[in-house]
């Protein structure tokens, strides 16, 4: 675990790693103790579609070698219509309001999902993930948001403890979500 290293996809291969981690992780083929105790994920995107997201903002990954052990996909209004449940999930956020702005009018970052290995659980990877994402994309973006599954709890608390904070509940795709929100411009969070 000491080659660990935090970067924006440039290869296909690491788009490929990020597809097999998200197989590794889905909801549906995990136990549900798993799912409760560890976390999930609840989309699968075709390599087609990492490659379009990749095409509007690269991806942060983190790798131990060549091996794709986490990531936090990047997603952009731009690239919402190319897949359901992003494009439920920005109308559900663009229908909320934040601090008096509604969502529609802002041009925010979507974390299309983020997962990291089983085996690389409670060592700070999803929180170094997430420093990444903000470091090169904060610049161009006031607000990150996503959403989480109200059963996923484990990942409501890992966005919790990174700065998100929980803005409104929806529910699209048949699933309840917390709809979070990272406020960039605050210097602290």
């Amino acid at each position: 675990m000491s080659n660990i290293s935090i970067k924006l996809v440039t290869e296909a291969a690491e788009l490929a790693g990020i597809q097999q981690l998200q197989k590794e992780n889905l909801k549906h083929l995990i136990s549900a103790e798993e799912a409760e105790s560890q976390g999930f994920v609840t989309a699968t995107y075709p390599l087609e579609f990492l490659q379009s997201m990749h095409h509007f903002s690269p991806s942060v990954i983190a790798k131990d070698g060549d091996t794709v052990i986490g990531y936090a996909l990047v997603a952009t209004k731009a690239s919402r219509h190319e897949n359901q449940l992003l494009d439920e999930f920005c109308t559900a956020a663009d229908a909320l309001v934040y601090q008096g702005m509604a969502l529609k009018d802002i041009d925010y970052m979507v974390v299309g999902q983020l997962c990291v290995s089983k085996k690389y659980r409670g060592i700070g990877l999803a929180k170094q993930l997430y420093d990444y994402y903000r470091q090169q994309l904060e610049s161009k973006y006031s607000f990150c948001i996503t959403d989480v599954a109200h059963e996923n709890k484990r990942s409501l608390q890992a966005h919790l403890k990174t700065g998100f904070r929980i803005i409104g509940t929806e529910t699209y795709s048949g699933v309840s979500w917390h709809i979070v929100l990272w406020d960039w411009r605050k210097a602290n969070s």
